[in-house]
């Protein structure tokens, strides 16, 4: 059975409800009140048993999980849902960094993984990213506003216009394409884009995006790659 919320991604944020599964009340205190103050509904549950069984309901459109909780394991937690049919996107909370503790998170059927200790924007933002993603991640063919890119050939246009792509700006600007309107901040590009698995003191990202740029947008076009002061980046889809 496929229990996940519908519409979530066109219903209004303040109708959507997050599920937090967190044991840590100081970390939990902190989450709730930043999502509730920007709009979510947010439920919290201290306990893996409980958690699954707020799963289970698919009244939840995200779910925040610690990777160690009591009664029952996030990784567990997460198992138990994805056996259930349960889609609901998943952002997997632990102090644990090492690579393969990441990948076994994500094997477990989480849809991202942050480290302990973290920013409370950049939670945010892997949040929102996520109610954003495409339902089908396995379209062959993107659009968002002017832009279109064919994944199969390797090929993008805008508004029939032809640009010629290196292999990483095509993997950046696909990044992009799917999260259309939503800010993203340097280190999730360095995680999802680069694959880099600690955050290291450089420049990479904003070279790539001036260069990206440059190649988007002409000089004649509206700027549709944009950056976000002391934040990110996004691509802007004009209504």
């Amino acid at each position: 059975m496929d229990m996940m919320t519908e519409d979530a991604e066109t219903r209004p944020q303040e109708e959507r409800t997050v599920l937090l599964v967190e044991d840590d009340s100081t970390i939990a205190e902190e989450i709730v009140a930043e999502l509730t103050a920007r709009g979510f509904r947010v439920r919290h549950e201290a306990n893996g048993r409980a958690g699954l069984d707020m799963a289970l309901t698919g009244e939840a459109d995200v779910m925040i999980v610690d990777r160690l909780l009591p009664g029952m394991d996030g990784l567990s937690v997460i198992e138990g849902m994805r056996q259930q049919g349960v889609r609901t996107p998943v952002l997997v909370l632990s102090a644990l960094s090492a690579v393969d503790d990441r990948v076994t998170g994500l094997k477990a059927g989480g849809d991202d993984y942050l480290t302990k200790p973290f920013a409370i924007e950049e939670l945010v933002a892997r949040i929102e990213a996520l109610l954003r993603r495409p339902d089908d991640t396995r379209a062959t063919r993107l659009r968002a506003g002017a832009l279109e890119m064919d994944l199969i050939e390797r090929r993008v246009w805008r508004d029939g216009r032809e640009i010629e792509l290196l292999p990483r700006e095509f993997r950046l600007l696909e990044y992009l394409m799917r999260r259309p309107g939503q800010v993203l901040t340097r280190s999730m590009l360095l995680e999802d884009v680069w694959q880099y698995r600690f955050i290291p003191r450089t420049n990479l990202v904003d070279v790539h995006i001036g260069k990206l740029r440059r190649k988007v947008d002409a000089p004649s076009e509206e700027p549709l790659i944009q950056s976000i002061r002391g934040t990110g980046f996004l691509l802007r889809v004009p209504d």
